[in-house]
């Protein structure tokens, strides 16, 4: 409970800039609730008028009577406008919130270390965001004005009853205690499971994402059935959750209700009992009756949002865990800011000095990793699977931090540097080329978002996928679609290679990415990293050594430890693991370098 409190507590901090019209929606709904309470004294006048005529043996007072349903009809149009006022501007409160809610999710996922997505599902975080965050807002938009509403409702309608008569609204009261003990007990054991359901929710998105994005593999494989028994299995635990908490909260509005029943018997006996002894008059006990179902309606309307109001508590604790994750922190008090760091100033020269790195403490990866790259020099590291490639890809990039040592560049530390403006260096050419929905000219542009067109064109020359962009619909104006589909797997790396080009890097990453393309295709992706590479200190994680001959420097990495340098001629000589590594792609006990 207090988490819930906490969480909603938070979710006000997003109302407060909107604040003015928040008040107005408050305002708007107390004169709703004004107006409602009005509305069944008005209608009991004309019968106590009647009563009072018949009694005194009088004709009926008309005028009285047109008065009282004239003065009603306007109530009951005031009542609507009012509604509508609230309506309106608590809709624009919430949906401003919910706004300021997702840009502030957007920024901190941009925050957030690599090491988070690494351990977290996509299909999960993308429920959060989208989900979620809609899972609140409806809750929000559905419920805040109904709970503001039913609960100034319930002080208006018991405040007249006591008005009416002191004995009836005592019996009358009795309902509200028991509804909430009922409420509060059925809360209680149902929210475990809306958390569940919220829960498996994301796992189920995660899931089908996965699947959805490696569907061509699991149909080549024949793993339908496999994947179908695995979205069962976390379909059946979201049907567990659902079923229990929908049965559950559904519990609360039939006990409510008996509540609510029970109090209208005594009424009547009550009520009929003190209309014959004189203690009020009809119109009054009409009046009443009315005023119970005020106070028994929104109590309903409440037990009927409580389903809506867990599943968005679930949601809303969802949603805050990913802004309460770690975000990347500056590792070293005298870290300078990014404008001490001009791309200009650097030439490329890397220096590796006694790293050590380890993703889980117990189980150490790099350990006293030491290499010197001079500017403009190739670097190609090879090694079998484990061997800390990628890792060491991730370290330069300051993706993760090293544990000990120290990685500088031009003799600067990285840890002294704002992670931008290390990653400022960098270009990157990935075997798993990404590219995103829109035009293949932003595409390109993406590496430099302030290029020119005339700049994206030049690129896309030196990448040799210049002729193969003319040849497609709309050319540069062709949309890449959501899948990336529409265009083969060499024009993406093509494309890639572009966008590194267009960014001018002083140092360049490249994920061979040749063994997936044809022959013509692998020729032009190697004249086109080749020219990319002129001048540039260059990595290169490589899996056909035979693409490698020419690097400057080889590092040879098992176990996190570099076991051979030096090039690829001399590599050969010391007839070592290298040179197994070499002559082993051509045999079938090949072991994996990828």
């Amino acid at each position: 409970m207090k988490k819930n409190l906490a969480s909603l507590n938070r979710l006000f901090t997003y109302i407060k800039p909107y604040r003015g019209k928040f008040i107005l929606a408050l305002l708007a709904t107390v004169l709703t609730v004004a107006t409602n309470a009005a509305l069944p004294y008005i209608s009991g006048l004309p019968a106590t008028k009647i009563q009072e005529n018949l009694t005194a043996g009088e004709s009926l007072d008309f005028t009285y009577i047109l008065k009282v349903l004239g003065l009603f009809l306007a109530i009951g149009i005031a009542n609507t406008i009012v509604q509508l006022v609230a309506g309106f501007a608590m809709t624009n409160v919430v949906q401003s919130a919910m706004e300021d809610l997702r840009n502030d999710i957007s920024k901190k996922i941009n925050r957030l270390p690599v090491s988070f997505f690494d351990t977290h599902q996509q299909g999960d975080l993308l429920s959060r965001v989208t989900n979620d965050v809609d899972a609140v807002s409806g809750a929000m938009q559905q419920s805040f004005i109904a709970i503001v509403s039913a609960f100034l409702s319930i002080v208006t309608a018991v405040s007249m009853m006591f008005y009416i008569n002191v004995k009836m609204a005592l019996l009358a009261m009795l309902m509200i205690p028991l509804s909430l003990i009922i409420s509060r007990t059925i809360i209680h054991y149902s929210q475990k499971y809306f958390k569940g359901q919220q829960d498996a929710l994301g796992d189920l998105n995660g899931f089908v994402q996965e699947k959805l994005t490696g569907f061509s593999v699991l149909k080549l494989y024949g793993q339908e059935e496999e994947t179908l028994n695995g979205f069962k299995k976390i379909n059946h635990t979201l049907n567990y959750f659902g079923f229990r908490s929908a049965f559950i909260s559904g519990l609360m509005m039939p006990l409510v209700s008996l509540t609510a029943y029970s109090a209208y018997i005594g009424i009547a006996i009550l009520g009929s009992l003190s209309v014959i002894s004189g203690a009020i008059v009809v119109g009054q006990l009409q009046a009443f009756v009315q005023y119970i179902w005020q106070v028994s309606q929104p109590m309903g309307n409440i037990t009927q949002l409580s389903s809506v109001l867990q599943s968005a508590s679930a949601a809303t604790e969802r949603v805050f865990s990913i802004l309460d994750e770690a975000e990347e922190v500056v590792t070293m008090d005298n870290v300078q800011p990014a404008s001490a760091f001009p791309v200009s100033q650097f030439s490329g020269r890397v220096d590796f000095e006694q790293v050590s790195f380890s993703y889980k403490k117990e189980q150490p990866l790099i350990e006293d990793l030491n290499f010197s790259v001079l500017p403009g020099q190739t670097v190609a590291i090879v090694g079998p699977t484990g061997a800390g490639k990628t890792t060491l890809i991730n370290l330069l990039m300051r993706f993760y931090d090293v544990d000990e040592g120290a990685i500088k560049i031009d003799g600067v530390d990285t840890k002294q540097m704002p992670r931008e403006s290390v990653r400022a260096l960098f270009g990157m050419v990935l075997q798993d080329a990404w590219l995103y929905h829109e035009t293949i000219m932003e595409n390109i542009r993406f590496g430099k978002l302030d290029a020119d067109d005339y700049q994206v064109v030049d690129a896309a020359k030196t990448a040799n996928v210049d002729h193969f962009i003319r040849t497609m619909p709309d050319s540069y104006e062709m949309e890449i679609n959501e899948e990336g589909s529409n265009i083969s797997l060499g024009q993406k790396q093509l494309m890639t290679i572009a966008r590194a080009v267009i960014k001018d890097p002083k140092i360049l990453i490249l994920d061979e990415a040749t063994s997936s393309v044809d022959t013509r295709l692998e020729g032009l992706i190697q004249k086109a990293m080749n020219k990319v590479m002129e001048g540039r200190t260059s990595f290169v994680i490589a899996h056909r050594l035979s693409t490698i001959r020419e690097a400057d420097l080889i590092l040879v990495m098992q176990h996190g430890h570099i076991i051979e340098q030096g090039t690829h001629e001399s590599l050969l000589a010391k007839q070592g693991f290298y040179e197994k590594l070499y002559h082993a792609q051509f045999q079938e006990d090949a072991p994996e370098l990828v």
